[in-house]
This record gives structure tokens, sequence and C-alpha cells, in this order.
């Protein structure tokens, strides 16, 4: 199952050596993993991993090495992307990860301290969460799971056992002990999509840090709520729309701006919409009270 999962995608994972000036020469900086997409060359990979880079050579499995142009990155979710112009490499299929559960089986793949290809296995064990980078950014969306992860992995995919992406491994966070966090794929489809069209993310930001859960059954149906999932607000930053709004820490998010939102990807993907920056209906379950406040997104700025 492992096997078959990881040799549909070996071919398109790739290694990332990263090159600064340093005393007027060229020397290398840092390494990290990326996997190709797309049949015309474009690599997923952490923005930590490129960042402040003045050359990138990317090596793909059949050890051709080739220097790759930086498309665009968005530090906020820790994705970048990079465009290659070769042949000889697989494109990785991109999953849903919409459809993950708790429990599910995943396998991580990268190439930790420059070993290609190490593949490390574990379960899902939280979805939807924000967690802290070392740069103090929240990054939303986060698959958590307790598949090794080490510093070259960065980058490189999280897949299910059918060989599909599921995330794209960020190893930053904070004093994690045995545990490794994944920005969730359909994010990075959304970040890829605004990156290579317009070379920036536009996003409106909140202030609230999250995690997807179940709602109530009984809660659910007394309210007669479409979803069976909602966004718990697990921590609400001070001087943001959302400390300015009723909203409060416990809260479960279930619709946002007049649309039913059952897990973070749903609101993101609202809140990358531009014309959200305006007074925007939330509607949170608090006990077992359906409560509507507005709230005013801001853009977040690079």
């Amino acid at each position: 199952m492992i096997i078959g999962a990881v040799d549909q995608i070996k071919n398109a994972v790739v290694k990332i050596d990263t090159f600064k000036t340093i005393n007027g020469k060229i020397r290398p900086a840092g390494s990290g993993s990326g996997f190709i997409f797309s049949s015309d060359g474009l690599i997923f990979t952490n923005s930590h991993v490129v960042d402040g880079a003045e050359k990138i050579m990317v090596s793909l499995l059949n050890e051709n090495e080739i220097e790759a142009t930086l498309v665009g990155k968005d530090p906020d979710t820790d994705l970048a992307i990079l465009k290659i112009y070769t042949q000889g490499y697989s494109v990785a299929r991109l999953g849903d990860s919409g459809a993950l559960q708790i429990g599910q089986f995943v396998i991580a793949i990268g190439n930790p301290y420059g070993y290609q290809h190490t593949v490390t296995t574990g379960v899902v064990s939280a979805l939807g969460r924000t967690l802290q980078t070392q740069s103090g950014r929240f990054v939303d969306n986060v698959i958590q799971s307790d598949a090794a992860l080490n510093p070259g992995n960065s980058g490189g995919p999280m897949i299910n056992t059918d060989g599909e992406v599921i995330g794209v491994n960020t190893a930053v966070i904070q004093g994690a002990q045995g545990l490794s966090f994944s920005v969730d794929i359909n994010t990075a489809k959304e970040i890829a999509r605004q990156l290579i069209r317009d070379g920036r993310v536009f996003k409106a930001y909140l202030g609230l840090q999250l995690q997807d859960v179940p709602i109530n059954e009984r809660v659910r149906q007394h309210h007669k709520l479409p979803n069976h999932q909602g966004i718990f607000i697990t921590h609400i930053e001070p001087d943001t729309p959302a400390s300015r709004s009723q909203l409060l820490e416990g809260d479960i998010i279930v619709s946002f701006n007049g649309k039913p939102v059952s897990n973070s990807n749903e609101l993101f993907k609202a809140l990358t919409n531009r014309d959200i920056l305006s007074i925007t209906g939330i509607s949170v379950v608090r006990h077992t009270e359906l409560l509507n406040f507005i709230i005013v997104p801001v853009e977040k700025k690079a």
C-alpha cells in the first residue's frame, strides 16, 4: 500500500538547494523539498525554503539539476511556487483535503538533511488548525499528523494511500514534539491560482485562530444547520476585526457572508475574494444558541 503510493509520486518529488552571495561569492544557503504539480514544470515548496535565495537549483530523482525561477511566494501560508524548463519528470496528482478524516493514514516524502527521498508515515490527528511559525506568522488550514518530519522535509508532499497529495509539509512550527504539520492542498491550490495569475495573493484578515470540529447533532438539528462541521475559535488576536466584533473564543463558526462554512478552507476561500472588504455577516453556535453577528474583514498586508 505504502510502496505503491510512494511509487506513484516519487518522480515528482524534488530536492531544492538555494544559494546566496556571501562575501562576494555565491554559496549554498539551505535546502528543502518540493514536488512538481503541473505538466509545464510548476513546483510547490515552502516560502521559507526559498526566502532570500539569489539562485535556486532543483534536483530531480534522475539526478538532473536545473535552475528554477520563482513564480511567487506567500509567507502567510508558507507556500512558494517555482518553475523549471526541462523534461524527465512525472507530475504529482493533487487530491482533495476536504475528504480527509482524523485517524486516516498519511505518508510524508522529502529530503531531510539532504538524503534523497525519505519516507515517513503517520495518521491525521487534527484538521483545519491555525499554527504559529518561527517567524511569528499564523498559518491557517493546517493538517496535523504524527508522521515524522525533519527540516529537509519542508515543502515536500504529504500523500494519502492512493498516492494523491493532500498537503504541503511545513516543518517550521515552534515547540512541536512528535507532531508534524502540512498546509492542506485545497488551500495550496487556491494560493497557486493567485500566484500564477497575479504573482501575489489577496487575503482578507479576521484575526482568528481556528480548528475544525464536529457540531453537536442535537444543536445542528434544532437550528436546522446544513453543516455537520464548523470552525472552532481557539483564540482571538487583539486589535483585529475579530476583536472588534462580538465573537468570543469558544464560538463555532457555521456561516460566513451568507453561506454555510464547514471548515477553515471554505472560510479561507471566502476571504480571498476582494469583495469581502465590507460589513459581512457571520453566524456562530455559542453553547446551544445560534447567533448572528457582523464583522469587517481587512486586507492582510504581506
